[in-house]
């Protein structure tokens, strides 16, 4: 099993499930299935469905390397990545809403109203 260093991670462009067991000393299945589960929050576990198979599932897996190492250490937890996407994703709809107002009133502008 390689050992990779905190730098290590950070230097990496892509890190797989295989890598990030290794740093934490897991299998790499725990990796996919705890990420699958929301139970390790080092990243995000998307499923691709219309690349199922009969037999199979299709997942993608995007794993941070400040949250894997954070998650090494203890110092986050899934309270904290939980409120984290909790305010990107306010903040994302409020700019959404801001898109809409703005194309609302370049197309009143343009109609002459």
């Amino acid at each position: 099993m390689p050992k990779y260093t905190d730098e290590d991670i950070r230097n990496m462009s892509k890190i797989t499930c295989k890598i990030a067991a290794d740093y934490l000393g897991i299998s790499p299945m725990a990796v996919s299935i705890g990420m699958r589960n929301d139970l390790l929050p080092i990243g995000f576990a998307i499923h691709n469905e219309e690349r199922d198979r009969t037999y199979s599932e299709s997942w993608s897996y995007h794993i941070i390397g400040e949250r894997l190492i954070a998650y090494k250490y203890g110092k986050t937890s899934e309270v904290q990545v939980q409120n984290i996407e909790k305010s990107l994703n306010t903040i994302i709809q409020g700019f959404m809403d801001m898109l809409e107002n703005l194309e609302i009133i370049i197309s009143q502008k343009k109609s002459g109203c």
